[in-house]
């Protein structure tokens, strides 16, 4: 009898603690799950609406198959309402009238055309019947699918199209085999009509969120984002040690948090705008929504957002301003900041509360921080000029040239004559690749050590530093004439020397934007 094979007690052991650690995981798992759905549901609780809105609807759609007088009058058709309830009715009423209103015409278009091509068809013989229908689904199915092609059809009625022809194709299909196509069309037209007017009912009457003010708020948003980034950006630059100064995680970043969503918003701005454009006028003067100038002002919010963005980048520089220049003008550049700040929270709280800005804030100030950075500047000239003496160049130069001088030396086989020039030998080619490589690796160092070695170096990055600061000023007021616009065209209030201007710079929850999974199918 063989003796048994003992196992470890190393191995028991670990075993144990990763068995017991898996179990701790799993016990604490739920727990996870819990806080997550109700963080998920605490910042917008739009969404918790929403889906008791679908499962309501759902209930409604369902009673066609539970109730034996609606199912008789319905038939099987009622399979096509359930589906319609679950693709069309999105969270905003824009996305839903959109795809309620493309499905419903789409379906009614292609029965009526189907039912068209069927009388023609059945006027002959059942071979010229079938050879029809094939014909007629190969031109309807490329003639439809090329019409997907043109920017305007592909932007606006994308869906209706598709619907179109998968309608088509099975009607146009099934009638080789029924006998009551009329009966077949209308049984599905009723269905898919039920389905989207529950749809758009619910969306439009009972707690209905709308795209146009998902867009008036992510507008807001966005503003105040960059507003916090160019504020912890000057405050950081001008008050941290240079020891601190590092590349940060820009996941982690919260000066890179509040401004991505203005980089990456191009794409949500322009699926709101074109679900606000199927939304009925629901303010209480009936005014138009503009939803072409918010894109527009979205688009300016970008352009400002790169130089946001360049602002960032002085952070984290390879030859930085010592902290002592940078105190100097600390001051100036901290009010101006702050003047921008200012103004473009005022901008946002503009919008939020749909009246005019403030012209004191936007034009006054600005200009009076703005001769107060420029008077700083004046009063140390010599600290970006430089000395004005002609010998800085010569040595500089003479210092670059030693010190390549001594990196050769430290590599003579780089310079071994050939001893036939015309024909390169193997250790040539080495020697090459190798003088090659080198030089890939000491021109960065010598271009570092001749920036370093100029006398007013150090002050270079804080000057591209201030002269980004204002080029944000600049580039404000292309944001102001647009957001002037906007009130124009929206019909904002007038503003009111009595109104009070508060800026709040604190974390805020971003407004969180519910845009719809874009079905392709039934």
């Amino acid at each position: 009898m063989q003796p048994r094979m003992r196992i470890p007690d190393t191995t028991m052991t670990d075993f144990n603690k990763k068995t017991q650690t898996s179990v701790e995981k799993m016990m604490r798992y739920p727990g996870y799950i819990c806080r997550k759905t109700w963080k998920l549901g605490r910042d917008d609780p739009r969404r918790l609406i929403h889906a008791f809105k679908v499962g309501f609807s759902l209930t409604l759609v369902s009673l066609l198959y539970l109730m034996e007088p609606l199912f008789k009058g319905v038939g099987q058709n009622a399979i096509w309402a359930v589906m319609t309830v679950v693709v069309v009715l999105e969270f905003t009423a824009g996305a839903t009238i959109c795809k309620g209103l493309n499905r419903g015409f789409g379906t009614l278009l292609a029965a009526c055309l189907a039912f068209l091509f069927e009388i023609i068809a059945r006027e002959y013989g059942k071979i010229f019947r079938a050879v029809f229908i094939g014909a007629s689904i190969f031109i309807i199915g490329a003639s439809s699918t090329f019409l997907r092609f043109f920017p305007k059809i592909k932007k606006n009625y994308d869906y209706g199209v598709l619907i179109f022809l998968l309608t088509f194709n099975l009607i146009t299909v099934s009638s080789y085999r029924v006998d009551d196509i009329l009966k077949l069309a209308k049984g599905r037209i009723y269905a898919i009509a039920i389905g989207s007017g529950i749809c758009i009912l619910m969306s439009l009457f009972i707690l209905p969120n709308w795209s146009g003010e998902d867009l008036h708020n992510s507008t807001v948003t966005k503003i105040e984002g960059l507003a916090k980034a160019i504020e912890a950006c000057v405050h950081k630059y001008l008050t941290d040690e240079e020891s601190e100064m590092q590349i940060d995680n820009t996941s982690d970043d919260p000066i890179y948090k509040n401004y991505k969503a203005v980089l990456d918003s191009k794409s949500t701005d322009e699926t709101l705008e074109r679900h606000a454009s199927w939304e009925p006028r629901h303010s209480w003067h009936c005014h138009k929504f503009p939803y072409q100038q918010y894109v527009k002002l979205g688009g300016v919010l970008r352009h400002f957002g790169y130089g946001v963005v360049a602002l960032h980048g002085c952070l984290q520089t390879e030859i930085r301003t010592p902290r002592s220049v940078r105190l100097l003008f600390k001051d100036p550049c901290i009010h101006l900041a702050s003047q921008v700040t200012t103004a473009l929270m005022e901008l946002a709280n503009s919008i939020r509360n749909r009246r005019h800005s403030s012209p004191e804030i936007l034009t006054e100030r600005l200009q009076q921080a703005l001769q107060d950075l420029n008077t700083a500047l004046k009063s140390q000239p010599r600290l970006f000029l430089g000395p004005n003496s002609p010998n800085n160049t010569s040595k500089m130069l003479a210092y670059v040239a030693a010190t390549a001088r001594q990196k050769l030396e430290r590599h003579p086989s780089s310079l071994k004559p050939d001893s036939n020039p015309n024909t390169p030998t193997l250790f040539d080619r080495k020697s090459k690749g190798g003088n090659e490589a080198e030089r890939r690796v000491l021109r960065p160092t010598l271009s570092k050590l001749a920036i370093t070695s100029l006398e007013f170096s150090e002050a270079l990055p804080f000057a591209a530093f201030v002269a980004l600061l204002v080029e944000l000023v600049a580039r404000l007021d292309r944001v102001i004439e647009e957001v002037e616009e906007l009130g124009r065209v929206a019909c904002f209030k007038e503003f009111k020397h009595g109104d009070e201007v508060i800026v709040d710079v604190e974390k805020r929850t971003p407004t969180e934007i519910n845009l719809p999974n874009p079905v392709g199918g039934e």
